[in-house]
């Protein structure tokens, strides 16, 4: 079923306003610090609130709720790490956004001293260059130290919910 809200423009409220912007399907992320190189100091969070900024330096940016502990994690660490969900993965994407407790299919490799999550499709080690206040989140600018990155389907929010996407025919690179 639809749903829509009519010609005109409805007011704009926060449920509105997520409604809306859940017709913009995104990658799913664990965006992921550590105080030192010891799984019991990780903390991560799912996130789909992440968004490339520049290719040369190589810059990255998620927005954190500021009422979230990712938000000062980040702040004391100055690292983050970004893990690109595959679609068989939306388990361990509950798993961080508190909606499952299961443990057991977390694993972490590290790069630069920042966990990541084993199975992703892309990794991405952070430093901290610039932190923004943007009304109730932060925008925390990272400089990309170290990614790696694999071919396979990606795990997509849309609508509110988990979605796999299937890729069809061929890959034919665009401009790379």
């Amino acid at each position: 079923m639809t749903e829509t809200v009519g010609e005109l423009d409805p007011e704009v409220t926060p449920l509105h306003l997520r409604k809306a912007l859940g017709r913009f399907a995104s990658g799913v992320t664990i965006v992921t610090t550590a105080e030192c190189e010891d799984e019991d100091s990780v903390h991560g969070m799912t996130a789909n609130a992440f968004t490339s900024v520049s290719l040369d330096p190589p810059l990255v940016l998620v927005s954190i709720s500021t009422r979230a502990k990712m938000d000062t994690k980040i702040r004391e660490t100055g690292t983050y790490g970004v893990s690109i969900l595959a679609g068989d993965q939306e388990p361990v994407s509950l798993h961080f956004a508190g909606a499952a407790h299961e443990p057991d299919r977390v694993r972490f490799v590290w790069r630069r001293g920042v966990p990541l999550l084993e199975g992703a499709l892309v990794h991405l080690a952070c430093t901290v260059v610039a932190s923004h206040p943007a009304g109730d989140h932060t925008l925390h600018v990272g400089r990309v130290e170290q990614l790696w990155y694999d071919d396979g389907h990606p795990l997509v929010f849309y609508t509110g919910s988990f979605r796999s996407l299937e890729l069809l025919g061929r890959d034919e690179p665009w401009g790379f």
